[in-house]
């Protein structure tokens, strides 16, 4: 018996340690923006509407299913004319959030990307806006985790803004 339990700690010990750094990244940012939850919830809320308020992204199509509904893809283009797909997987109009993923391939040295988008009340007459992804980083991108995460975080800052300032200018 201890011949076998010995030959066991010898398999195990000399197998292979498989170490997965799978745990996703996080980019974060939020905006106080002068104006009510629900104004701003209607300028932001359009799974079709990017490219109206996101300065990197000149088109945003809905290329299958209905605009908001779970399961609708929007083709993106960027400034730089790359496209590609994201698809809702989550709508929710009362409690003014979306969650969508970037389904195959993309610009972004990510994979694995869910990003969800908030609009809450906040003090003073001011709403909170709050974008978060959850990603990986692309392996053979060349870039670290850090800077795969401050370059989606440089993205939401730029978004938000944006729309800060079309909303508070009266541009909606």
């Amino acid at each position: 018996m201890n011949k076998i339990l010995a030959l066991c700690l010898v398999v195990v010990l000399a197998s292979p340690v498989v170490v997965r750094a799978d745990k996703p990244l996080i980019a974060q940012q939020s905006i106080e923006i002068k104006g009510s939850p629900k104004a701003v919830w209607d300028f932001v809320k359009n799974f079709d509407g990017l490219a109206k308020w996101h300065p990197a992204f000149k088109d945003d199509v809905i290329k299958s299913g209905k605009n908001n509904t779970k399961g609708a893809v929007r083709t993106l283009t960027l400034g730089s004319g790359e496209s590609f797909d994201e698809q809702l997987l989550k709508f929710d109009d009362s409690r003014m959030f979306f969650r969508y993923r970037i389904n195959g391939d993309s610009p972004f040295p990510v994979t694995h990307y869910v990003s969800t988008m908030y609009v809450k009340k906040s003090k003073g007459g001011m709403t909170k806006v709050i974008w978060q992804g959850k990603f990986n980083s692309a392996p053979d991108s060349g870039k670290t985790d850090d800077e795969v995460v401050e370059m989606m975080n440089g993205a939401y800052k730029a978004g938000l803004e944006n729309l800060k300032q079309l909303i508070e200018s009266g541009h909606t």
